[in-house]
């Protein structure tokens, strides 16, 4: 499947956040990119662009292409519960996220690129598709083979974060997916509501 493979400093300066993680070219220039950079002077957007913008914002966060996107929303418009939050909620619960977030990878293409490469397993089976989606209760673990991997242990040596709705264990490198998170817990600098007003044109 097509995946956006370009510069993602230019992408994070677009939106003006670093949306793919720790960037130090980011931290250098983080005005929006081009000819005259942080001195061309912007018109006021549209409401439309805005609402776009934000949409774009969190495909390029979780890396999810518009087919895939469109879908989940449409999911989250069936399920119970406020569309916006349910469809950041799908979001996390994918596996290459739940994988990122437990620190794994410091980043979620590269958390993204253990699944599919099988070093990744939910319930004690191998799943090579990153857009798994996760229920309550579900263990997430490295493979026997693959705890050994250097990029494994050096993400996992350098991640500090922790989630309410997560647990890991470091020896044995296995996880849980406790819970889907609630809004508040998602620290994703997302407005879901524009995301909702925009596919509901």
């Amino acid at each position: 499947m097509a995946r956006y493979t370009g510069p993602k400093t230019k992408i994070a300066r677009k939106f003006g956040e670093a949306i793919f993680g720790d960037d130090k070219a980011f931290e250098k220039r983080n005005y929006p990119p081009g000819q005259h950079g942080n001195a061309r002077r912007r018109g006021k957007k549209s409401e439309y662009a805005i609402q776009l913008m934000e949409k774009q914002k969190a495909k390029y966060t979780y890396g999810i292409l518009e087919k895939q996107f469109r879908n989940m929303f449409k999911k989250a418009t069936a399920a119970q519960g406020i569309t916006g939050e349910v469809l950041l909620q799908l979001c996390e619960s994918r596996l290459d996220n739940v994988a990122y977030r437990m620190g794994l990878s410091p980043s979620r293409s590269g958390a993204r690129q253990l699944v599919s490469h099988r070093h990744i397993t939910v319930n004690g089976g191998i799943v090579n598709i990153p857009s798994y989606q996760l229920k309550a209760g579900d263990v997430v673990a490295v493979r026997e083979k693959s705890k050994s991997l250097e990029s494994i242990q050096n993400s996992l040596s350098n991640s500090s974060n922790v989630y309410e709705w997560i647990t890991w264990n470091s020896d044995t490198k296995q996880g849980t997916y406790v819970s889907v998170p609630e809004r508040i817990q998602i620290p994703e600098k997302i407005n879901e509501q524009f995301i909702v007003e925009l596919y509901s044109k």
